[in-house]
């Protein structure tokens, strides 16, 4: 299973097409808010002390989630096509047991995602440190890290599950588009979550990468709110979390950051579960 996974490892960093549409979402982001995300929302928190750290350590959060989802499914492309082309089958006919082949995709998926999250996470923080003058510290780097860890984890199991219903290159390619369209709304980076409807808020929650944008904004934003809201009502801070996603509520329920983590691994479990139900119904 090692030997395999590090084979379709191989073949996605040696496919620079695909590394590329994979940070593609990312890409598009960082454009749109060096060009005028940015100064519209340093504009809308003008009010507040060294906004510009605030907002920088916002998108970078988001950045983070983004990218977990995107590299890990660029990297379950293999699968799709080994699929396509029939090179499964010729797996299939070696000794390799189903189970190392299938534990090869996601351990590789899995492996792509925390490693194009910990080099995005680095140029990251040195891009706080050239633009902000700051660099996140120890504790907080290693809560990103498991973070990156939990959310990747999370990302394999829900994409292995979607691209376990593919058939072909094209529907693979197109699902990513659109996901990949439609991640900067899901994590409230194009628009904050807090300017959707009601509807749509509840809509978004739904979806387990949101959670994981948030607790990399409680993790990455802590220092930056402290200072920003010091000495400010605490409905002030309860107020701007809830609109830019830092936190999500129910009602008059605030959800915890355990929580979220608990809505990330039962989300590995559930999709992993039925990602094996879906692949042994097609080997039959």
């Amino acid at each position: 299973m090692i030997n395999f996974a590090m084979r379709n490892i191989k073949i996605y960093f040696r496919d620079k097409s695909a590394v590329f549409f994979s940070l593609l979402s990312v890409f598009i982001i960082v454009g749109l808010y060096a060009l005028f995300l940015g100064d519209v929302m340093n504009q809308g928190l003008s009010n507040l002390p060294n906004p510009q750290m605030l907002t920088d350590t916002w998108i970078m959060a988001g950045l983070l989630s983004v990218t977990s989802f995107t590299t890990t499914m660029g990297a379950f492309g293999t699968m799709v096509e080994d699929r396509v082309k029939k090179v499964s089958k010729d797996f299939s006919a070696s000794p390799m047991k189903r189970s190392s082949m299938v534990g090869g995709y996601i351990l590789s998926s899995f492996v792509i995602g925390i490693l194009m999250c910990l080099v995005s996470f680095v140029l990251l923080d040195l891009y706080l440190l050239i633009n902000d003058g700051v660099i996140l510290s120890l504790m907080v780097t290693l809560q990103v890290f498991g973070l990156i860890v939990i959310t990747t984890l999370a990302n394999t199991s829900l994409i292995f599950f979607i691209t376990s219903l593919f058939h072909s290159q094209n529907a693979f390619t197109t699902a990513s588009i659109i996901i990949g369209t439609l991640i900067g709304f899901i994590t409230g980076i194009y628009l904050p979550i807090g300017n959707f409807p009601e509807g749509v808020q509840m809509v978004i929650k739904l979806f387990p990468i949101s959670y994981s944008a948030s607790l990399f904004r409680q993790v990455v934003m802590a220092e930056p709110l402290a200072v920003a809201f010091a000495g400010a009502p605490s409905e002030y801070l309860a107020g701007f979390n809830h609109d830019m996603g830092v936190t999500f509520s129910f009602g008059s329920y605030v959800v915890t950051p355990l929580v979220s983590i608990s809505i990330l691994l039962v989300t590995s479990a559930v999709f992993y579960a039925l990602s094996l139900i879906t692949v042994s119904r097609k080997q039959k």
